[in-house]
């Protein structure tokens, strides 16, 4: 595995979140499956990511992998919509089939448990804390395990995600 792959913050399969429907989910329900974690905004210039995380779900959804992403206002307010604007959005433009979460804070006092977590998690230049901006991606194990951290500049398609990506697939 790649040098940002040796940063694992303990599993984050106990950990509870609502989904955009308003329904309670756990990242239990991942176990066993590698996913990526990504936290998403509509009005971005990064925006356009959510076309390669689609492609990602697609590509590997047969292999045991999930995209989760997880709304954010926090960085310029550029997710001002409420949870059905966002699903419209992103369902409309993007043709997005993956989970999506409730709005949460992903820093901060009120930052949720699941980014408490992961933002212990180091990046490939061994710097952890806070995530940056819209779009910054985790790559969990199948035991929930942080493995890998991407900036969000790092886009979808790139080597190096899927390359971190492949090494924890199930199937």
């Amino acid at each position: 595995m790649s040098t940002e792959s040796q940063m694992s913050t303990g599993s984050v399969h106990d950990i509870e979140f609502t989904t955009i429907d308003g329904e309670k989910a756990s990242m239990a329900d991942y176990a066993g499956h590698a996913v990526l974690v990504v936290n998403v905004a509509s009005e971005c210039g990064l925006t356009p990511q959510y076309e390669g995380l689609q492609e990602l779900a697609d590509e590997y959804r047969d292999r045991g992998f999930f995209v989760l992403g997880f709304p954010s206002n926090q960085f310029m307010g550029q997710e001002p919509g409420d949870e059905e604007q966002i699903k419209e959005f992103t369902s409309g433009k993007y043709g997005i089939t993956f989970p999506l979460a409730a709005k949460v804070d992903v820093n901060g006092e009120d930052r949720h448990p699941l980014y408490a977590e992961l933002t212990k998690a180091t990046d490939a230049d061994g710097e952890a804390g806070d995530v940056q901006w819209n779009f910054e991606k985790f790559v969990l194990d199948p035991q929930g395990q942080v493995v890998a951290r991407f900036r969000p500049k790092v886009e979808p398609g790139s080597p190096e995600l899927a390359e971190a990506i492949e090494d924890v697939l199930p199937v």
